[in-house]
């Protein structure tokens, strides 16, 4: 009788593991201040509180006015196409590539991961105050702000960061004149930007005001006197879209003293920039505002606080 043979297993097949999908990218950038910019936030963030594994931490960007402008504009140029005619307030990324808007990015977090987001609009609204007013206290500046009239038609405010920790003096200065405290000079000068005018207008090129003495630019008075010092690190890095201080010769030995006695603004085509030699403050809003300047020969444009 033959002996039974015993029952071997058939190899299986090879089974190849494939590498584990690397984990998405999300980046959203956008004006700081707007709700849009949040709603793209949130999401970008339950997404990844949702799938911990499948997305990385998304990279928020907030950005201030002017800096939102510029950054638009250049992702208008690198991108091209349709981007042209972008106008929304934040704009999202997924792995470096463009999504769209917050609307964009809703959709493709319902459609591809049943991310569903029902807040309503209100809330949204206030988390964007919480984070505007949080974001301004985080940067540890002063702020003050320019209400600017053509004809004595209000058309917006101007709001200023002042780096009150690289140029004390000259912040105080910009800040006093500003708000008018300081009352009026030893020559009688109102120590105040309000009514004082922009007397030089440049398309496509800039606007000068701050003579509180005359209006013609060749002329000013500081808190401190007709000159004062500020020390003013050479080396510096400027922000961009900031304001020009003018040197003025305090003394025989050459120093220069920062009188910011003069609002000047570099404007290149649209959106509008400002001038990047600045050292101590910062332009934060009003790119609309400078968008409708009017011709010098036209209208008489004041400072208003």
């Amino acid at each position: 009788m033959a002996t039974r043979q015993p029952c071997r297993r058939k190899p299986s097949p090879c089974r190849i593991r494939q590498p584990p999908e690397p984990p998405l990218k999300l980046k959203v950038v956008g004006l700081f201040k707007s709700s849009s910019f949040q709603v793209s936030k949130t999401i970008a963030e339950t997404l990844k509180n949702n799938y911990p594994t499948r997305f990385e931490d998304p990279v928020i960007v907030p950005l201030q006015e002017f800096a939102w402008d510029e950054y638009l504009l250049e992702k208008k140029r690198e991108l091209k196409g349709e981007t042209w005619v972008y106008s929304s307030y934040v704009i999202c990324f997924v792995n470096d590539q463009l999504l769209g808007n917050a609307s964009d990015l809703k959709k493709w977090a319902q459609k591809v991961w049943d991310v569903v987001d029902i807040r309503p609009s209100a809330l949204y609204q206030a988390l964007t105050l919480d984070y505007a007013t949080k974001f301004l206290q985080d940067t540890k500046h002063d702020f003050v702000y320019l209400d600017v009239c053509i004809d004595l038609a209000l058309i917006g405010r101007m709001i200023f960061e002042l780096f009150c920790d690289t140029c004390p003096k000259t912040c105080k200065n910009f800040q006093v004149l500003c708000t008018g405290t300081a009352g009026f000079s030893e020559r009688g000068v109102k120590l105040h930007y309000k009514d004082s005018i922009f007397h030089r207008v440049v398309q496509n090129g800039w606007i000068q005001g701050g003579d509180i003495v005359e209006g013609r630019g060749d002329d000013g008075e500081s808190i401190y006197g007709p000159t004062f010092e500020d020390w003013v690190p050479s080396h510096w890095m400027v922000p961009p879209y900031s304001e020009r201080l003018f040197p003025v010769q305090s003394n025989l030995s050459g120093n220069l003293s920062w009188t910011l006695l003069e609002l000047y603004f570099k404007v290149i085509q649209s959106p509008v920039k400002l001038a990047t030699k600045i050292i101590c403050r910062r332009k934060k809003s009003g790119v609309v505002l400078l968008k409708m300047w009017p011709r010098p020969s036209t209208s008489s444009v004041f400072c208003h606080m």
